[in-house]
């Protein structure tokens, strides 16, 4: 009741300036302030006012929207620790797959930088034997490979 009476009386006011307005005549300006003044007794008239308090002063509402806001909070907390773990039961696929690491993209593209006579694939008695894991490498080879390859 309160607030269709509020609604009223705003209503009333916005018609009273758009008639100042237009007996200064400007219109336009108040033909738009008519329209905009009308708006608030027409929400009353139609029962949207009522519909809004209703909504807006009934704590069963507002915890209807807590319970919303609460449940959109967890799903999108929970999408976010998924993204970070790389998708459910990603650990299950890449141990399956063969290895906790992914393959490269092109693993054979170190091959020609490790020199002519070395292979990463060479078979087992041809040529000389490879170093020991614990042998020092000679630091120049790969760049020496490097250069051949470009021609320096």
């Amino acid at each position: 009741m309160l607030t269709s009476t509020l609604c009223a009386a705003v209503s009333a006011a916005g018609l009273g300036i758009a008639a100042l307005t237009a007996y200064r005549k400007r219109f336009l300006a108040a033909t738009r302030i008519a329209a905009f003044s009308l708006i608030p007794i027409g929400l009353v008239m139609t029962g949207v006012i009522d519909w809004v308090t209703n909504i807006v002063f009934k704590p069963t509402v507002w915890a209807g929207f807590g319970l919303l806001a609460l449940s959109f909070l967890l799903f999108m907390l929970s999408r976010a620790v998924e993204r970070r773990r790389g998708g459910i039961g990603a650990r299950k696929d890449r141990k399956a797959a063969g290895g906790g690491t992914p393959d490269a993209v092109a693993p054979d593209a170190s091959i020609p930088s490790l020199g002519a006579g070395r292979t990463a694939d060479r078979p087992a008695g041809k040529g000389k034997a490879p170093q020991a894991a614990g042998a020092p490498k000679d630091d120049f080879s790969d760049i020496e490979a490097i250069l051949k390859k470009h021609g320096i």
